[in-house]
């Protein structure tokens, strides 16, 4: 297990600068929308569930994933947030996005590209690099 868990209730600075704007009320909001979703990354896939009452399974398996990209902008630095940016080759997830990842997005990061490439490795999946210019 990397990481289990659900996005950051205030992720960025603007979402606490919101909820202290309209004295506390926001805070409400931003539970029920961080609770309606939980990510799963494993050594061997990664799985987003979205829903409170009715749910959503999504799920990548980390052999399928060509390049990642973090993202921490200024507000989700401060609050010690990022999102993270998962480019695929699965054709209904495409591109898969874990934002307001409550953890050490970098890290994060360095510990699935290592388990990536050991997925990639133990199923014998090679990657070709084609040059379309």
């Amino acid at each position: 297990m990397l990481f289990d868990g659900h996005p950051a209730l205030l992720p960025s600075v603007w979402h606490l600068l919101i909820a202290i704007l309209s004295v506390g009320l926001a805070l409400l909001y931003f539970w029920v929308r961080a609770k309606a979703v939980h990510y799963r990354v494993t050594t061997e896939r990664i799985v987003v569930e979205t829903g409170l009452l009715s749910k959503r399974l999504e799920q990548v398996d980390l052999y399928r994933i060509h390049d990642y990209a973090v993202e921490r902008p200024l507000g989700q630095r401060i609050m010690g947030n990022g999102n993270l940016m998962l480019m695929t080759a699965d054709r209904s997830s495409s591109t898969l996005r874990l934002s307001g990842l409550p953890t050490d997005v970098v890290a994060l990061y360095e510990r699935l590209r290592k388990a990536t490439e050991q997925e990639k490795r133990r199923r014998g999946v090679r990657v070709l690099d084609t040059d379309h210019s």
